[in-house]
């Protein structure tokens, strides 16, 4: 469930408006935080109310069960990522913003990882991976990508002065920060050599301005050249 439309088109939300998005952030990370800890059978929509120290009642009346919560946090990251680029100099090229925005929300420094030991961010990485495999979880995940993809390519079309629904351009750029945002967590969950996720995120964005030209392979330069094919031609 996403901020009511008038406050996202105001960018000044009421204070009900902002009170229901805390509980609606707050019930979402109480919902990640208790599967990952915990497993996702083991966690009941009771335990992630008082988590969150509100009622069942409550929890209901903003999500239809935990996986709905669950995914609600993609949707809430990404509604701050388009904010955030909104918020960023005017003159600034548009994948720098985009870049400071989205590390602004995935990769905050306070959520760097320092004070935890490496068998405690091993632990959370790997219960991350268990909940994003749930198979109850895919489907609210697509719901979240849908939402999202929409609001931020309202942003960047506010951002470009390009038209979000005639033009193909800002939902384009939306698709794409969306699906790099999604390749850098993936190899940050499952490297076998973990890199921060900020880091990851750079070198996404990095490519993505560039072009996505090939990589460049040292170990290429070993094999022989091979030598174009001859041109058949029509004797005479």
């Amino acid at each position: 469930m996403a901020p009511a439309p008038e406050a996202r088109t105001t960018g000044r939300p009421g204070l009900r408006e902002r009170k229901k998005r805390e509980t609606r952030v707050a019930l979402s990370r109480a919902a990640i935080r208790l599967c990952v800890l915990h497993g996702w059978d083991a966690v009941t929509v009771d335990q992630i109310a008082a988590e969150a120290d509100v009622s069942v009642r409550t929890f209901r009346n903003y999500f239809a069960g935990k996986a709905e919560a669950i995914a609600a946090s993609h949707l809430e990251r990404m509604l701050r990522v388009a904010d955030d680029l909104l918020a960023r100099p005017a003159d600034e090229a548009l994948w720098d913003s985009l870049l400071h925005a989205v590390l602004g929300q995935f990769a905050p420094p306070e959520a760097s990882g320092e004070g935890n030991s490496a068998a405690q961010s091993e632990r959370w990485r790997e219960g991350v991976r268990l909940m994003l495999a749930e198979p109850a979880l895919a489907g609210e995940i697509v719901k979240a990508n849908a939402a999202a993809q929409q609001e931020l390519a309202e942003a960047v079309a506010r951002r470009t002065g390009t038209d979000a629904e005639r033009d193909v351009y800002p939902k384009l750029v939306a698709a794409v920060v969306g699906a790099g945002s999604a390749v850098a967590v993936e190899h940050s969950l499952r490297a076998d050599d973990p890199e921060p996720l900020g880091t990851v995120l750079a070198q996404v964005f990095e490519q993505v301005a560039a072009g996505l030209p090939v990589p460049w392979r040292a170990a290429a330069t070993d094999s022989p050249a091979v030598p174009p094919l001859p041109v058949r031609t029509k004797e005479t």
